[in-house]
């Protein structure tokens, strides 16, 4: 279970910008969970999975994992635990590698590094039969620099990379936003079978509001460091996007957006 415990966040502190954004936030996500989470900007939604992920400290609160506080652990060693897709799909992918160097360091993740060959050749076909399943033809192009790609060809590529080690948690940051409608489809049908196979915990902040009803097993709306609506289980699965519409709406205005 993931725990954020009386969490205060606040940003420029003593400046004229000071800003606090969570202040005594409280959130439980039970292992395997899906959560999609809305809102509008400013709302704290990629500074939660920040602070989730270690990319951001808090002023005060704890984050626990299991029963283990893990507050004060650095990012780098929280991440062996975590795999993160980014709204941009040039920050999930090394662009002037080829998609097999890339997949030969997702391969790696957690373990050391000798000086042995990057690449393992006794992988290559694992491989492609993992890019087969895409149906986007990257099977033949292992050879490719990932530079050469599509956006949407990157970013399923970015969540398979993020996924083909064991974790803990997923955490999608809007990672369809910079895709075309068709491209979205794809790899939210890709993310949606990722969870289901792999029973991870995933947290994926969105803006598309079909998406957020159509996936997960729970659905946060955000404003201003708050969760205003949580729903879970047969509450989620009774949501109609029409019903958080006029919510979302609303606190988009007030906000200017």
């Amino acid at each position: 279970m993931l725990e954020l415990q009386h969490i205060h966040k606040l940003y420029n502190p003593g400046t004229i910008n000071e800003i606090c954004l969570f202040e005594d936030f409280n959130l439980s996500i039970k292992d395997g969970q899906f959560v999609s989470v809305v809102g509008s900007n400013g709302s704290g939604k990629t500074s939660m999975l920040n602070i989730i992920c270690g990319s951001i400290s808090v002023d005060a609160g704890k984050i626990i994992v299991n029963s283990v506080d893990i507050t004060k652990q650095k990012d780098f060693i929280r991440h062996r635990r975590i795999g993160r897709v980014f709204q941009d799909p040039a920050k999930g992918t090394c662009p002037s590698m080829t998609i097999l160097e890339n997949l030969s360091i997702a391969d790696n993740k957690g373990k050391g590094y000798g000086l042995g060959r990057g690449t393992n050749k006794a992988r290559i076909e694992e491989y492609r039969e993992m890019l087969s399943h895409l149906n986007l033809g990257l099977e033949d192009k292992l050879h490719t620099k990932v530079g050469a790609l599509s956006g949407g060809q990157r970013q399923t590529l970015a969540l398979l990379m993020a996924t083909m080690n064991p974790i803990e948690f997923l955490i999608l940051d809007e990672h369809t936003a910079a895709l075309d409608p068709k491209t979205a489809e794809i790899v939210m049908e890709l993310t949606g079978k990722i969870v289901e196979e792999k029973k991870v915990t995933t947290i994926m902040v969105t803006h598309n509001l079909r998406y957020a009803v159509e996936y997960g097993d729970r659905l946060l709306m955000m404003h201003q460091g708050k969760a205003i609506i949580d729903k879970e289980g047969e509450e989620k699965k009774a949501i109609q996007v029409e019903d958080i519409l006029g919510t979302f709406n609303q606190i988009s205005i007030e906000c200017g957006n």
